[in-house]
């Protein structure tokens, strides 16, 4: 016999339903595109005047206490945050098949992404003045990283995309919302940019629906946050 956790799961990945009140969704996305067209007027997405450090400690705040909210809210209807992240570690040789997985698709996110900010002529000037520089900064941003990881993941794929994927009764349509609504909410990196985070968002959550999972996505997340910032601190000065 199955638990109730399993058995929410199952019932996630055959159809779409919503898993939280519309309400709750409209409070979700109007706190995102908020801060969204907040960062995009001032050029940093944290809203702190305490320098890069409190940029990183106020996004990594906004973003748990928005998972918290979701949690709440999904946890109103009887599923919990297992539900929406999916999968699980049984052996360790699957923490490394996930790993494997997110590295390929982080190699075909990045070869998208940079094409189209090419394409594009996508820059975006405020980088700079976001990526660490100090000990203490590049400790936070690791750990901001993997902030964003985990949370934006559960957000976006986790969480919108199965709402969206309720009210267009379908998959697809799921997936291409979160991936605009994924796009939307990084205002500071200018339109062009948000066009191919869109993109970028996409892949990834057809990798979430491919897998039931959240946790390749959240490693690749990481990764792209992480790793890829703290070599380009070195490139861009």
């Amino acid at each position: 016999m199955s638990s109730p956790s399993t058995a929410a799961t199952v019932e996630l990945s055959k159809s779409p339903r919503a898993v939280a009140p519309a309400w709750h969704t409209g409070i979700v996305l109007l706190a995102l595109f908020g801060l969204s067209f907040v960062g995009a007027r001032t050029g940093n997405p944290g809203l702190s005047r305490y320098g890069r450090a409190g940029s990183y400690i106020s996004v990594m705040a906004f973003e748990w206490i928005m998972v918290a909210f979701v949690w709440w809210g999904v946890s109103r209807q009887g599923i919990g945050m297992s539900d929406l992240v999916g999968g699980r570690w049984m052996r360790l040789r699957e923490v490394f098949r996930d790993l494997g997985i997110a590295l390929g698709f982080l190699f075909i996110g990045n070869i998208t992404l940079q094409g189209l900010a090419y394409v594009l002529r996508a820059q975006n000037p405020v980088l700079r003045n976001l990526l660490p520089r100090t000990h203490a900064e590049v400790i936070l941003w690791i750990v901001l990283s993997l902030t964003a990881g985990i949370c934006e993941e559960i957000l976006f794929r986790g969480y919108l995309q199965r709402q969206f994927s309720a009210l267009t009764h379908s998959v697809t349509g799921g997936i291409l919302l979160q991936g605009l609504a994924f796009g939307g909410g990084h205002g500071y990196q200018g339109w062009k940019l948000m066009v191919a985070i869109s993109v970028y968002g996409i892949i990834f959550g057809v990798l979430a629906q491919w897998r039931r999972s959240l946790r390749p996505g959240m490693m690749a997340h990481f990764l792209q946050d992480g790793v890829g910032g703290l070599l380009l601190r070195h490139v861009i000065r």
